[in-house]
């Protein structure tokens, strides 16, 4: 049985703790300061409860780390990894009395190899920086976070995260080729390959995708690479209602289109971005929807799907001229969560994903959410792989609001559930969705996964009280 943090009769003793750590670890690396601690309590997920950390640790080598965890197994103290700490579920919250292990300055691009397109790197790398560093070599990572500048490829792969690129690239699984990972008792594993190819024994690399830190601890990846593709040209097309931009989205999939990213900006978000940014983008529509290609001839791709986007129903189809111009369309859609969050200072995002055939539906249903609960819902979406972001905008500090807040954002994952969907597509489950993994896994997979919990961490001490 998996051992808990409330079977745990000896509470941490912060001092003797942090001194059996600095035995493996520089002393600089070994943070007790209550101030510094409360710091790393968190990730940017709200409605999750997070405790006090009896200490953080900031190891740089593989070595400190397997430190960390032998001494964490000897303790029996629970360890709780953190990368940029950008995440929207709650899974970096410390446990009270846990060690926080941060991984943010292994933070080296160790390889990028031309020929065999991989990149090696360790966890702490932030996903801009190594899409730069990759670019420089003629080369491209694609999962793109709208988090970007500030995720880490860690913490990416701790969440099986995604980002706007997904509807032709994929997400980060697909580029994950294999793992060093630091078990919980201090051993290194390494899974998977470098090569093109390779099915030798089960896939164990792709088991860490997505386990959010509770299954071991990577600490070094080799990523896929592809070959640089031209500079993307972006299509606007306004619509006089979400339904009909995902008619668009619906037939632009049909006609076997494949966009380098395919984005919608509900009337709620696009407002909210303007506040924030001035940028101008049209007030007077219900949804805006970004379509962008790659390709060689971008612009007879453009023409083609501005030619569906106005047979279903776009009052204005606007194709941006230069990639400067596409550039500040994409930089609106990155912004809208922050802008979202200006509307009433505090947000939750959700991050159901339907399939695309039923995101008009999912759309229409979370209006009619918003105006049962009296709440403001902004909803953007990765909308050509049907992941929606609905953003619940409330008063923190208005209890009642709060609770309708919470109720709603309850109710949009169970309206995706019964649309075919599920109730994340890239951000992960942490403590925010807890419950309702285990409404779309069932009874015998959740026991699965629970048997490989154990397995892999018998005495429960990674990230406890995360997934389920």
């Amino acid at each position: 049985m998996t051992q808990t943090r409330e079977q745990r009769t000896e509470p941490t003793d912060p001092a003797g703790l942090a001194a059996a750590l600095r035995a493996g670890l520089p002393a600089e690396a070994v943070l007790t300061d209550p101030d510094v601690l409360a710091g790393y309590a968190h990730d940017m997920a709200s409605f999750c409860p997070a405790g006090t950390p009896a200490v953080v640790v900031l190891p740089r080598t593989v070595e400190q780390v397997q430190h960390v965890l032998r001494t964490a197994t000897a303790l029996r103290v629970p360890v709780v990894p953190q990368g940029g700490r950008s995440g929207l579920s709650g899974a970096a919250n410390a446990d009270d009395g846990c060690i926080v292990l941060s991984l943010i300055r292994m933070d080296r691009v160790l390889e990028i190899d031309r020929v065999d397109r991989v990149a090696v790197v360790e966890p702490g790398v932030v996903n801009a920086d190594l899409s730069r560093a990759v670019a420089a070599e003629g080369l491209y990572y694609p999962p793109d976070p709208s988090s970007w500048e500030m995720c880490t490829i860690g913490g990416n792969i701790a969440t099986a995260s995604g980002g706007l690129c997904c509807v032709k690239y994929g997400v980060t699984a697909e580029y994950v080729l294999g793992l060093d990972v630091v078990l919980a008792d201090g051993r290194l594993l390494r899974t998977g390959r470098r090569t093109a190819k390779g099915v030798a024994g089960y896939d164990l690399t792709h088991l860490f995708v997505g386990s959010e830190g509770s299954l071991g601890v990577v600490v070094r990846a080799v990523l896929a690479l592809k070959p640089a593709p031209p500079r993307q040209l972006v299509l606007a097309a306004e619509f006089p209602s979400a339904s009909a931009a995902c008619e668009a989205v619906c037939a632009i999939t049909a006609e076997g289109h494949v966009p380098a990213l395919l984005e919608l900006m509900d009337r709620t978000t696009v407002r909210a971005v303007n506040a924030m940014s001035r940028m101008g983008l049209p007030e007077t529509t219900e949804a805006l929807l970004l379509a962008a290609f790659d390709t060689p001839e971008p612009a007879a791709d453009l023409a083609a799907v501005a030619a569906l986007c106005r047979a279903a129903g776009a009052t204005e189809v606007v194709p941006a001229d230069t990639p400067a111009e596409s550039e500040l369309l994409l930089q609106a859609r990155r912004m809208a969560l922050t802008a979202l969050e200006a509307v009433k200072g505090t947000t939750m995002i959700d991050d159901v994903c339907v399939p695309r055939s039923r995101l008009g539906e999912m759309l229409e249903g979370i209006d009619r959410v918003a105006e049962k609960y009296a709440l403001t819902i902004g909803v953007c979406a990765h909308a050509g792989d049907g992941n929606t972001h609905p953003t619940v905008c409330f008063d923190a500090a208005d209890p009642e609001e709060t609770a309708r807040a919470r109720a709603s954002f309850d109710e949009i994952m169970a309206l995706g559930l019964e649309l075919g969907g599920t109730i994340t597509g890239e951000h992960g489950v942490g403590l925010l969705k807890k419950e309702w993994l285990a409404r779309e896994l069932g009874p015998v997979a959740l026991e699965l996964h629970r048997g490989v919990k154990r397995t892999f961490d018998p005495l429960g001490l990674l990230n406890p009280g995360k997934v389920f």
